[in-house]
């Protein structure tokens, strides 16, 4: 009991204090697994070291290598461009247009924050234009990518299967990972619709000649997007034929050996023989920080996993909480946290782990657990003025006035009413496990 409260207040501090110094929570949680490990539990440096997260770390290394050609060559984003022009007499459709284009464009590899960064000022700026709310912009544009970058061969999809593979779901890991998609894609919708509905007398019915016609795609270009269109095809064709055919032989071979990680290295090598971004900069392009705080927390958790606290938290959690509020209670706690901190980086290897433990108790089915979980993390963390979408987004604005505004509107009318219908989502999903 002492050295799971050692560990729960380490984790706690860990993402305290990389909140409030600025440094990289990961630093703290391998400083934190190293004390505790060796001087608490009697673990040697040797034993710490293997609980870094190689296959998740490999995997994001990997994905990340091959993704960051199309960034760097401006292939995802010209994309977006064309998307946007041939929908420009559209208005009345435009947040599900930006929504969309998020989506698609997080989804073929660019990552939240890389599609926060070009698209969250061309929102804003087409809400200025159209008489579109700003708030409904940012909405369709964070939670756009946020759902895009939750696909399964996307980057946080491919985390969420690695730390579900951890907790010992790998053959049900990918059908796990996509009803977090398919969840974090309706939410969106849901709110954009009754957006839609308030806003709709205040805008334009077109933009006209205001969005400029885009250039053609490169031959460089097209042969990227047709490797990313490759990698999709590939990575997903082995599960979907394993689930089609499940008793043959072949397609459980395939399902089995599947490996996104090495496949983007192959193809990699692909788009290096064609010449389709440097070598350098793809290299310096790998998001090293989210590495970092990923695999960092990770190791403070396996100390957390091993030490019998994950499972005394899921016991604590089953024993007090009536079963059809555990959903809606797990929701509330990732959203909570996340509005701090990353999901990617702290909430997802935080809370994860503790499913097992609590699906074994409860009966609730690990999936919707997990789905709890990401959208109630993502619901604060795409629009919290402090979270990192939100910030991104408040950064987007043109003048401060514009910013004073909308932090208002982020911080005290969209977040709050947002994680509320996220929660209600999650007291359903409970109650629907009752019933059945």
């Amino acid at each position: 009991m002492n050295s799971s409260l050692i560990i729960i207040v380490a984790i706690a501090l860990a993402i305290i204090l990389g909140y409030c110094t600025k440094i990289n929570t990961g630093f703290y949680a391998v400083s934190f697994a190293y004390l505790i490990g060796c001087y608490v539990l009697g673990y040697k440096p040797a034993e710490v070291t293997t609980m870094w997260p190689l296959k998740i770390f490999f995997v994001i290394l990997a994905v990340a290598l091959f993704y960051n050609f199309a960034i760097i060559n401006g292939t995802l984003e010209k994309l977006a461009m064309h998307i946007l022009y041939r929908c420009r007499n559209m208005t009345a459709l435009l947040p599900f247009i930006i929504f969309l284009i998020a989506v698609l464009i997080a989804g073929m590899g660019a990552g939240y924050f890389a599609v926060m960064a070009f698209l969250c000022p061309l929102g804003l700026l087409l809400c200025e234009k159209t008489g579109m709310s700003k708030v409904e912009g940012v909405i369709a544009v964070s939670f756009g990518a946020l759902g895009g970058a939750n696909f399964m061969t996307s980057m946080s999809g491919l985390i969420f299967r690695g730390l579900m593979e951890g907790a010992g779901y790998g053959d049900q890991a990918f059908s796990y990972a996509t009803s977090i998609f398919v969840m974090t894609m309706i939410v969106p919708v849901i709110l954009l619709l009754g957006l839609a509905v308030i806003g709709k007398k205040n805008r334009r019915q077109s933009l006209g000649e205001e969005i400029g016609k885009p250039d053609a795609f490169t031959q460089k270009q097209k042969i990227n997007l047709w490797l990313i269109v490759a990698l999709i095809v590939i990575v997903l064709s082995a599960p979907v034929l394993h689930m089609m055919m499940p008793e043959n032989g072949f397609a459980a071979m395939l399902n089995r050996n599947m490996d996104v990680g090495f496949v983007a290295f192959i193809l990699s090598i692909v788009a290096l023989r064609f010449q389709l971004a440097e070598e350098k900069q793809v290299i310096a392009k790998v998001p090293w920080n989210t590495l970092i705080m990923i695999c960092g927390v990770g190791m403070l958790i396996e100390i957390a996993v091993r030490a019998g606290t994950i499972d005394l938290l899921a016991g604590w959690i089953s024993g007090s909480i009536p079963v059809f509020f555990v959903p809606v209670v797990l929701t509330a706690i990732a959203g909570v946290m996340s509005f701090f901190s990353s999901t990617l980086g702290v909430v997802a290897p935080a809370l994860f782990p503790i499913v097992p433990a609590l699906a074994g108790a409860t009966g609730i089915s690990p999936m919707v657990l997990f789905t709890c979980i990401i959208m109630g993390s993502q619901s604060t963390g795409g629009i919290s003025p402090f979270s990192s979408g939100g910030s991104l987004a408040l950064g987007s604005c043109a003048t401060e006035e514009e910013r004073n505004t909308l932090f208002g509107q982020l911080m005290f009318k969209a977040t709050p009413a947002v994680f509320c219908i996220v929660a209600v989502i999650g007291f359903i999903f409970g109650i629907v496990y009752i019933i059945i």
